[in-house]
């Protein structure tokens, strides 16, 4: 057998053995930092929310506190969103940072996993979710709905960051 005719079954059977790299549970610390690197690559979510990052109470930020309600709160993550070069920018992802929120600016968000599944395929937008109870939310509820726009494309994020179903932490 010749070098070449042996390589392409060897580089088969690496590629075979190669160890598959799973997505992070959804909603976890690792795909909590992954949503904020596909925030800042969603003009939708950057331009969009330019003028919502101003509410911030002079803080600087505001918080987005994420979970699965079949996996309870304790497995809650954070957004960080800061207001850069006029735009609403997702500086921080992972681990809940500021535990105690300021409901006049921040939010906590949580729906089961058929659901947030469900809003990141784009099955129904955040009026719906919010009407029918599917999203479970605290916050500026005036505020948010006035850029249903742009948080329609953050509810879409689970559909644009892979996932898998495990509970985070579990």
């Amino acid at each position: 057998m010749s070098r070449r005719t042996f390589a392409a079954p060897v580089a088969l059977l690496a590629l075979a053995c190669a160890p598959a790299f799973a997505a992070s549970p959804l909603m976890s610390a690792e795909w909590t930092q992954q949503a904020c690197t596909a925030w800042n690559q969603n003009p939708t979510l950057t331009n969009g929310l330019a003028k919502w990052i101003g509410n911030d109470k002079g803080r600087g930020y505001k918080a987005i506190h994420l979970y699965r309600t079949d996996c309870g709160a304790k497995t809650a993550t954070e957004l960080t969103i800061v207001k850069e070069a006029g735009k609403a920018v997702c500086q921080y992802g992972g681990p809940i940072k500021h535990a105690k929120l300021d409901y006049a600016v921040d939010y906590t968000m949580h729906a089961t996993t058929a659901r947030w599944d469900e809003m990141g395929q784009g099955k129904y937008g955040p009026m719906k979710a919010m009407m029918f109870g599917r999203l479970e939310f605290s916050g500026p509820k005036m505020e948010a709905m006035g850029v249903m726009g742009p948080f329609e494309a953050f509810l879409r994020m689970p559909g644009k960051v892979a996932w898998d179903k495990a509970c985070p932490g579990g």
